[in-house]
């Protein structure tokens, strides 16, 4: 008895955390629920609409209504809009490909799988839902040609029609899931983006103040607060194509939203400046410094704290005038010192940064604000062989499933090869989770089809209406609905959704036939096998070259920024930084981020100095220096640096252009000290 006693006891103090905590895995959020009822309603509207307007094959209807349908309206919207111009554009495409070869086969097949390279190749290059229009443009080419092949890929000369029958079912199911999330869900991405900037530019003014003010964190911690705050910034791109694709005012303003964005990283970067430059410095000089820095900032910037949203939400002008008020007393503040300077200046940097980002959380508070329409600002391309290497791997993949058609004559080759395609065009633009991607989808798959062949051979037959049907597919999709909301396994839920109606097969005169039903499901699983095959076998970079090429290549540039060949503004430069920083693989050590993050702080140093050096005629003392950074010898540099701010120290006070000169000294060591801690990064040859 005592012995059962005391094992009831250890299970229940031992398992019932874990027995709560499976329960409230498995507790559905009213919220899923209802997107799981908005799903299976989309996907009914668009069956229903595909079979009285008796359209030739309706599950392509109702399976595009389940992709594009998604947890947030604004997702949905965009997803759909995007995946309208992809389909038209693979529709043209195929009418386009099928004249080029009328009769010639290998042409037209070969020609298939450069488009799907081609597609593969725009995907990893564009961003967001504009990635997913190019790898839909690749897969709904291959969805028209499934119908116009032969069994052995002979052109049937109906190209025309098909593309225009495909392209018909397809963006009848991209409105039907349009309308019914519209219908029943108003969408919040909007206030969910000014939450989410609120929050950041008062974490980071918060930072700022206790940078300044002695009780900041310590040199580790604030380098990990910093990274974790550049992550989220760059979150925020996904959040503006939600917004923007529930609201035309956030669409109209979309550049002062990514100018805000912007701005965010800018503050964050002359933050961290501050924080590195003080920790260099001795303890009683720094405090003297900081002292004289944080006394000319207003109460109402000292008050902020991290997660005290409420004033840059409610009142974004206010806080917008405070840190006007703030950088005027920081740019009036004398400064006995280089360093004081230095503090000074990238304060009110961070300042006038933030209060452009308040400036973009404004247009999100207040409609009446005013804009400018336009498109945003297109950034560089930070590398093209991570692209090259998916379109490469999307033709050997494509074709290699097409040969096997051809050779085999297997029917349903062609369904192969459109899910090959749209495996490899589709999952390629997230390189480092590709093959596991496929691989859960393929899970996926092999669940669906079991769900498929319940409802085909038990269910359906038994219901003799379209309601009947509708229910039997509610069965599947609402669960399904509701998976896709849960962070738990999404390619599995995706692939439930995805693979259901065209292995269903839904049509105004249902056929039950075993073998065909068995055919879809292989060509299926065939063409996912061939995609992962091909990830195993061709693999991604690996995240630690592509590391390296970015670094390298940042620092050719910086070289050439150096010698003058380049000659960027400091916005220009900045964007280019922030685009290679955004393009660093998750797995980025925060040795790498900061070496690249140093090459923007150096850029930006050489272009400031620019300008004072010829003003003071020092422009062949400043050549020196930088001609030292040109061939990777911080050393050198340093020494160089040390004689221009001798130089520009020596020059009266009495002379015109103090403040230009204090300034020039401030960034003098802002360049020192970047190019002595990153020392081994200057060093290197690049790749």
């Amino acid at each position: 008895m005592t012995r059962a006693a005391s094992f009831l006891v250890g299970w229940s103090t031992g398992r019932l955390p874990d027995v709560r905590r499976l329960a409230d895995r498995l507790r559905v959020p009213t919220s899923a629920l209802l997107f799981g009822l908005r799903l299976w309603a989309g996907v009914c509207l668009a069956l229903y609409l595909s079979f009285w307007l008796q359209l030739e094959n309706p599950s392509w209807a109702g399976a595009s209504a389940a992709i594009v349908s998604q947890p947030h309206l604004g997702a949905a919207l965009r997803k759909g809009w995007f995946r309208l111009v992809g389909t038209v554009v693979g529709a043209v495409a195929i009418v386009v490909l099928a004249a080029c070869f009328p009769q010639q086969r290998v042409g037209f097949l070969l020609g298939l799988a450069f488009w799907g390279a081609g597609c593969a190749f725009m995907a990893t290059l564009l961003r967001n839902f504009a990635s997913y229009s190019a790898a839909l443009a690749g897969y709904t080419a291959a969805i028209v040609a499934s119908d116009l092949l032969g069994a052995t890929g002979g052109a049937n000369g109906e190209v025309f029609m098909l593309a225009v029958s495909r392209a018909s079912e397809i963006c009848v199911g991209i409105v039907c899931a349009g309308l019914v999330m519209a219908m029943t869900d108003f969408g919040d991405a909007p206030s969910r983006l000014a939450k989410e900037m609120a929050a950041l530019a008062t974490e980071i003014l918060a930072r700022l103040v206790a940078t300044l003010s002695g009780s900041g964190e310590g040199p580790a911690e604030s380098r990990r607060i910093g990274f974790d705050l550049a992550r989220r910034i760059g979150a925020l791109d996904a959040v503006m194509d939600e917004a923007s694709g529930e609201s035309y005012e956030v669409r109209y303003h979309l550049r002062e939203l990514e100018a805000a964005s912007t701005g965010l990283l800018r503050a964050l970067s002359a933050w961290r400046r501050v924080a590195v430059h003080l920790d260099q410095l001795p303890g009683e000089q720094g405090r003297h410094e900081i002292g004289q820095v944080a006394h000319s900032f207003p109460s109402e910037l000292t008050a902020q704290t991290p997660g005290a949203t409420t004033t840059a939400q409610t009142d974004p002008t206010r806080l917008r005038m405070s840190c006007a008020a703030a950088v005027r007393g920081l740019m009036a503040m004398p400064c006995s010192t280089p360093s004081a300077k230095l503090v000074a200046d990238e304060a009110a940097r961070s300042l006038l940064a933030l209060r452009r980002a308040l400036g973009g959380l404004l247009v999100l508070t207040d409609s009446a604000q005013p804009g400018r329409a336009g498109r945003p600002v297109r950034r560089p391309v930070a590398d093209y062989a991570p692209s090259l290497l998916n379109a490469a791997r999307a033709f050997v993949a494509i074709a290699a499933v097409e040969l096997l058609w051809v050779v085999t004559a297997w029917p349903n080759g062609a369904f192969a090869v459109a899910f090959a395609a749209i495996a490899l065009t589709l999952f390629s633009a997230r390189p480092d989770q590709a093959y596991a991607i496929t691989m859960m989808f393929m899970v996926g798959a092999a669940i669906t089809t079991v769900l498929a062949a319940i409802a085909n051979f038990a269910l359906l037959p038994q219901m003799t209406s379209f309601a009947g049907l509708c229910l039997v597919i509610g069965l599947v999709l609402v669960p399904a609905g509701v998976l896709m909301t849960r962070p738990w396994l999404p390619p599995v839920s995706v692939a439930l959704t995805a693979t259901f109606i065209p292995l269903l097969g839904p049509a105004n005169q249902m056929s039950y036939n075993t073998l065909a039903f068995y055919n879809v499901a292989l060509a299926i699983f065939v063409g996912l096998a061939v995609a992962a095959l091909a990830f195993r076998l061709l693999p991604p970079l690996s995240a630690d070259f592509r590391v390296r090429r970015l670094l390298g290549r940042t620092l050719r540039e910086l070289r050439r920024l150096a010698s003058n060949r380049l000659r960027p503004t400091s916005e220009a430069w900045e964007g280019r930084i922030y685009s290679y920083l955004q393009a660093l693989p998750e797995q980025t050590q925060p040795a790498a981020r900061s070496d690249l993050l140093s090459a923007l702080v150096v850029g930006n140093a050489v272009i400031r100095l620019r300008p004072v050096a010829g003003r003071f005629d020092l422009d062949q003392e400043l050549a020196g220096a930088l001609d030292a950074v040109v061939q990777g010898s911080p050393a050198a540099a340093f020494e160089r640096l040390v004689e221009v701010d001798g130089k520009l120290a020596a020059v009266a006070r009495t002379t015109p252009g103090l403040r230009v000169r204090d300034r020039a000294r401030g960034n003098i060591l802002v360049l020192s000290e970047t190019l002595a801690q990153h020392k081994t990064y200057f060093e290197s040859s690049p790749p």
